[in-house]
């Protein structure tokens, strides 16, 4: 999943869950120890790579927004100044987006100290000053002399082409979707109605970090999960206690995967179901009911149309029935899936007719791989410690696009945790700084809890000619390392990995001229395409061998029989993995449709039957929606796009599939560089995609890999 905080000339906040839900060959396999100082390499490249630096007291923090949005709003006043007779695209559009790229720096940084700090004051601080500069955004589209501006330029008829072009004419698509063609009263209204589901969105997402699940249970309660995972620090609580916190992700999934009690995997997930549930509910109810003003006010019939005109779907009504035929072509491989749990079910509880649950379906996809494909998920580990894992997929990002990977010490005023590391990014050939990169891998008290790449300085070029090169950020929740052993990943975790530093790479590499289209800034979906489809070099096995190996024995490698199995294994729980995700896809675009809930109960019984439709019942009375980040982080009505990138994903792994190199395919690699990455969201997606294959694109590979062959 990738996050962007400050969502350019729309609404501020896209903070956006991704995973379900990522030194040359020959290089020391573990990140260097003698670190550069990174104002030394900063210099050295002409301060083309920039850090934030982070506010120290909780007064600064709003000071820091209340400057931005002063410079913002001088900005704006010169635009706005403009006689009809002097508009250029210099400054207009182009001033815009200047102004954006300085905003974002505030914004940026501030919803990561939102999200990362230590300290709560300063995280609830944060979450106040996001609060103001949303509310700023969104009147950003609202300034009549800067619109007046734009559009006399427009009328001028320039001869634009390219970038240039999109930017004009998407600049004007935002004022247009701002509602700029209404009469005022109207258009003030949906100012006001905007800014509203901004400050609730952030209370919704803010609700969720804030959730706190700890569960006590009994060792006998915990039957058949790993030792290792029990042994971990915070975990053994007393002398017969263990406690799980059922709102950490990897805690979360290592139990559900592995108890052996029913009654167990019951209760952490109805807990999970529930988490929120009191503040969230009502909060969800009254932002549809916002959405659905807003949306009509603007002359669309629902407000997955309003969010889906900008995408590759185009409307609600395309992205549902995309998720509709998926859902009914799955439906035999469901079945076939379900049939294969009960059978396992029934053989381990002595009930002929055991049903199978939601809280059922870990754990038995988890024993479906033991008995049948013989592979132990959690024995695994043993072969991805941390470390070597992320040296690992350096030295494969740094084969396949071409670039070096350098640790680099993080200045004190640049860091928000002890556990960062910084990486300096540059050209392997050249030399030629591409960007700055922190990752924050491992959980602690108030951090974000799940995995995301996190925007912080924007590549852009800027007024005085020089390109402004990107930093990133990995907010990421692994395992931590214990006592007496490394941090030790699943196989999953390190999927993740590579997909989540994939998102990484789409920032760095971008060469887009304008911030509007810098990196990830692409249609929402495909922007998880890219990452997705670098999942795949963890189920190869020459990629693999080059950093997976038992740390107790490093001689010992993943066996190809072993992996095999394991592809197999993937596919034969397809049929589950992708039901699920539609249930979700379905619940975001019919809640974003024609009939929205009018109240709190009504959003829970609704949300709960599509749930159940769509894939297996949830629990009574439970309210999944309530911790569904996606709803208010830059994800509604566009959850479907995490399938709908699938599609693309599956399409684009054949270059390197079919490739006599496989991929280690450098050559296919660079061209994923230049023609996906570096683009960004600078011309129609579908130009980039058709560029990278060669050809048009097709679904046939999708389908394939999930098991409907047809």
């Amino acid at each position: 999943m990738v996050r962007k905080i400050c969502m350019l000339m729309t609404v501020a906040a896209a903070l956006t869950a991704c995973h379900s839900p990522n030194d040359p060959v020959g290089a020391s396999s573990k990140p260097t120890k003698a670190f550069a100082d990174f104002d030394v390499v900063a210099a050295k490249f002409k301060n083309r790579l920039l850090l934030p630096e982070f506010e120290t007291t909780t007064n600064a923090v709003m000071v820091a927004a209340d400057s931005a949005i002063a410079e913002g709003n001088a900005a704006l006043d010169a635009i706005g100044k403009l006689k009809p007779a002097e508009v250029t695209l210099q400054n207009t559009a182009l001033a815009l987006d200047d102004m954006f790229w300085r905003a974002a720096l505030t914004a940026n940084r501030l919803g990561l100290t939102k999200e990362t700090s230590l300290d709560a004051g300063f995280r609830d601080t944060a979450t106040e000053a996001i609060k103001k500069m949303q509310d700023w955004m969104v009147a950003l589209d609202y300034r009549e002399d800067v619109y007046a501006a734009v559009k006399a330029y427009a009328e001028s008829n320039p001869k634009l082409e390219g970038e240039h072009q999109k930017l004009l004419e998407e600049t004007l698509r935002t004022y247009r979707r701002a509602g700029l063609a209404l009469p005022k009263t109207e258009r003030d209204e949906v100012e006001r109605l905007r800014k509203l589901i901004e400050q609730k969105s952030t209370d919704f997402r803010s609700n969720i970090t804030k959730a706190k699940a700890p569960l006590k249970f009994t060792k006998a309660d915990l039957a058949g999960v790993p030792e290792s995972f029990l042994a971990q620090d915070g975990i053994k609580t007393g002398a017969d206690e263990y406690t799980i916190l059922a709102n950490v992700t990897p805690q979360y999934s290592v139990v559900m995967e592995n108890a052996k009690s029913e009654a167990t995997r019951r209760r952490v997930l109805e807990v999970q179901y529930n988490l929120a549930k009191e503040e969230n509910l009502p909060l969800m109810t009254e932002i549809l009911q916002l959405r659905k003003q807003v949306a009509q006010k603007l002359g669309y019939k629902t407000w997955a149309d309003y969010q889906i005109e900008p995408k590759m779907a185009k409307d609600g009504a395309t992205a549902l029935k995309f998720l509709q035929d998926l859902k009914v072509g799955l439906q035999p491989k469901l079945d076939g899936e379900l049939k294969e749990f009960q059978e396992i079910k029934a053989r381990e509880t002595g009930v002929k007719d055991a049903k199978v649950n939601l809280w059922d379906i870990r754990y038995f996809s988890n024993q479906l791989r033991k008995e049948k494909f013989t592979i132990d998920t959690e024995a695994l580990r043993v072969y991805f410690p941390y470390e070597k894992a992320l040296s690992g997929m350096f030295r494969v990002y740094e084969t396949l696009f071409s670039i070096k990977l350098e640790e680099v010490v993080v200045p004190k005023s640049s860091t928000w945790s002890p556990d960062v590391q910084l990486f300096v990014v540059t050209d392997k050939t050249t030399g030629e700084p591409l960007g700055a990169l922190y990752l924050d891998m491992f959980p602690r008290e108030g951090k974000y809890n799940h995995f995301a790449q996190f925007g912080v300085v924007d590549g852009k070029r800027l007024p005085d000619g020089t390109y402004q090169r990107p930093t990133a950020a990995l907010i990421c929740n692994f395992p931590p390392p214990q006592k007496d052993k490394p941090s030790l990943l699943s196989h999953d975790d390190v999927e993740t990995l590579f997909h989540e530093f994939g998102h990484a790479m789409h920032t760095i590499l971008t060469r887009a001229e304008t911030v509007r289209f810098s990196g990830t800034a692409v249609p929402a979906d495909f922007v998880e395409a890219p990452s997705q489809m670098l999942e795949n070099w963890v189920y190869d096995k020459s990629v693999l061998d080059t950093f997976a190996a038992d740390y107790r024995d490093p001689s010992k490698k993943v066996p190809g029989e072993t992996l095999s199995k394991m592809r197999a294994a993937k596919l034969a729980t397809m049929g589950n993995h992708y039901r699920r995700q539609i249930s979700f896809g379905m619940l975001d675009l019919m809640l974003h449709g024609e009939n929205v809930p009018s109240s709190a109960k009504e959003l829970q019984e609704v949300s709960n039957r599509i749930l159940s439709e769509a894939h297996l019942p949830v629990p009574e009375n439970s309210a999944f929606l309530a911790y569904f980040g996606h709803l208010a982080g830059g994800y509604d009505a566009g959850y479907y796009g995490y399938a709908w990138a699938d599609a693309i994903s599956a399409d684009m792994a054949t270059v390197f599939e079919q490739s006599a190199k496989g991929f280690w395919d450098e050559a296919a690699g660079r061209r994923l560089r230049d023609d996906i990455y570096a683009p960004g969201g600078s011309r129609d997606v579908t130009v980039s995609i058709e560029k990278f294959l060669g050809r048009s694109s097709s679904q046939k590979p999708f389908l394939k890999s999930i098991g409907i062959d047809h």
